[in-house]
């Protein structure tokens, strides 16, 4: 059976970019007879509120967006990331490291000029320096190729050891990554398919390595386009923006379609009409392996 979820974090209201991933997952698991299912992912207790994660609920449903089960919350799960992360320790593919953000780039810029990109140099794979202090753990990445077919973006291939290097599993503030937590969770809930922007696409190479080091199986993804902003940035509570209005769920809900390239949804006045109608374009369009978007671009326009 198909399984697919929304994991949205508490540190603000959906907006338009919210809306997109969450109407993306949704159609694509209605459409396929699966179960949707709501995480909220407030690993990142300083910046997650309970009062947002009770609007989170409530705009969803507004929208006519209802989901299957109970509600899974990530700071009530932290003993299930704790035993994934003694496990990759005791396997040796993880590892506990001193170095801090401004050492890491500070050895980035050795060679030459400073990149945006900070690879880890694995400076404590083999051990932490003398008198240095743990910060964080690490997972040991290699030199494989990690392959995998996105159904929107198509053939994705990554190196993490070259392009990430040994990343981060447990921060230096204590909290878990999103990395583990999301891997963890997706294997454990069944999720058999992952709808969600394609700002995350760099991320897959990542867990599915941390799919394969935990023994876990390894969804299938669809990385829908990205709205941003006028500047190019992507749409995000950090970058400003605004909350989806209270008022007409349902134009909401068309303006999103149109940007996932489902243009043309009358113009009804209850969720539920426009989901009825989106629902039986998803299927003819996009409940492939391979959807056939409108415009399958990366990113889009929205203001």
């Amino acid at each position: 059976m198909y399984i697919g979820r929304f994991a949205p974090s508490p540190s603000g209201l959906l907006h338009f970019g919210s809306l997109v991933a969450a109407l993306g997952s949704w159609l694509d698991a209605r459409a396929a007879g699966g179960k949707w299912l709501l995480r909220i992912e407030d690993l990142d207790l300083p910046r997650s509120r309970a009062e947002f994660s009770a609007a989170i609920l409530r705009q969803l449903e507004a929208l006519g967006l209802e989901w299957d089960g109970p509600v899974v919350h990530q700071s009530a799960r932290l003993a299930r990331y704790r035993e994934a992360l003694d496990s990759l320790e005791r396997s040796g593919h993880a590892y506990w490291c001193a170095c801090s953000r401004k050492e890491i780039a500070d050895s980035a810029t050795l060679g030459g000029a400073p990149t945006a990109n900070l690879v880890y140099p694995g400076t404590c794979r083999n051990g932490i320096r003398p008198g240095a202090t743990p910060r964080a753990v690490r997972v040991r990445t290699h030199d494989e190729q990690i392959r995998f077919t996105d159904r929107m973006q198509g053939d994705v291939a990554q190196v993490v050891e070259r392009e990430v290097g040994d990343f981060v599993v447990l921060r230096a503030d204590g909290i878990f990554a999103y990395q583990l937590a999301v891997v963890v969770d997706d294997a454990e809930q069944g999720v058999t398919d992952v709808v969600r922007g394609a700002d995350l696409l760099e991320s897959t190479a990542r867990q599915i390595l941390l799919q394969r080091l935990l023994g876990f199986p390894t969804p299938r993804y669809l990385h829908l386009p990205v709205a941003v902003n006028a500047s190019g940035a992507k749409l995000s509570k950090q970058a400003g923006a605004k909350p989806l209005p209270d008022a007409q769920p349902a134009a909401a809900l068309r303006g999103a379609l149109e940007f996932l390239g489902l243009a043309g949804a009358p113009a009804y006045e209850q969720p539920r009409d426009v989901l009825a109608w989106a629902g039986h374009r998803w299927r003819a369009c996009c409940a492939s392996a391979t959807p056939r978007f409108a415009a399958p671009a990366p990113q889009g326009y929205y203001t």
